[in-house]
C-alpha cells in the first residue's frame, strides 16, 4: 500500500464511481475503493467517515453534474419564455442521455439516490429554486403572469416529472415522447404567458 498518495475527497469520489461501476452498488465496499487508491481503508474514512457518507457524497456528486448546464441556464439572460424551454429540455435530455449511454450506472445511481434521500430533496429543491428564478425573471419582463413564483416552479417540475424522474426511465424510449413533451411544454408555456395589452 502507498500511504503517501495525497487523497483528496475528489479523488476518492472518482475512484468510488469506477469501483461502483465495476462491482456494482450491492458489491462495492469502502475496502474496494481503498484497495482501487492503493491506500488502507482508513485513509478513505478520515475523509468520508461512514460507507454512507461515501455513498451520499457519490450521489452529490452526480446530481451536482446533472445541475450544472441547468444552472448555467437559469442564470444567463434573455427571454424567460425561451429560458423556461430551453432549461426544461435540457433536464430531459441529460437525464434521457444518462439511460441511454449507460443504463447499469444510471440504476445503481438510482438506487444511490434511494439511501441519500435529504441529497436528493436538496437536489430537487435547487432545480424548483431555478425555476422560480426564471420565473421571476418573466414576471418583471412581462412576459409571465405568475401569482406566485414558488408555487408556480414547484406545480412545472412536477407537471413534467414523466419526462426526469427516473422511476419513468422506461417511458423514455417511447417514439411518440418528443411530441407529448412538445405538446406539455408549449401548453405550460402557454398558460404563464401574461395577458397581452391592448
Amino acid at each position: 500500500m502507498n500511504e503517501t498518495v495525497v487523497l483528496t475527497p475528489e479523488r476518492i469520489l472518482e475512484v468510488a464511481e469506477d469501483v461502483l461501476r465495476r462491482f456494482g452498488l450491492a458489491k462495492a465496499t469502502v475496502v474496494d475503493v481503498a484497495r482501487a487508491l492503493d491506500v488502507s481503508h482508513g485513509s478513505v474514512y478520515r475523509h468520508f467517515p461512514s460507507k454512507v457518507s461515501l455513498r451520499e457524497a457519490v450521489a452529490k456528486r452526480w446530481l451536482e453534474r446533472v445541475n450544472a448546464p441547468l444552472a448555467k441556464i437559469a442564470e444567463g439572460s434573455g427571454p424567460a419564455s425561451a429560458r423556461l424551454e430551453r432549461w426544461l429540455r435540457t433536464m430531459f435530455a441529460i437525464k434521457h442521455k444518462k439511460v441511454c449511454d449507460d443504463p447499469e450506472m444510471f440504476a445503481t445511481y438510482l438506487a444511490l439516490a434511494h439511501e441519500a434521500c435529504k441529497v436528493v430533496k436538496a437536489h430537487k429543491d435547487g432545480l424548483v429554486d431555478q425555476i422560480a428564478h426564471i420565473l421571476s425573471d418573466g414576471v418583471k419582463q412581462g412576459a409571465f403572469q405568475v401569482a406566485d413564483v414558488k408555487t408556480s416552479a414547484r406545480a412545472l417540475f412536477d407537471a413534467t416529472i414523466r419526462f426526469h424522474h427516473p422511476a419513468h426511465s422506461e417511458d423514455w424510449s417511447d417514439p411518440a415522447l418528443a411530441a407529448r413533451i412538445d405538446a406539455l411544454l408549449a401548453l405550460l408555456l402557454r398558460g404563464l404567458e401574461a395577458p397581452r395589452k391592448r
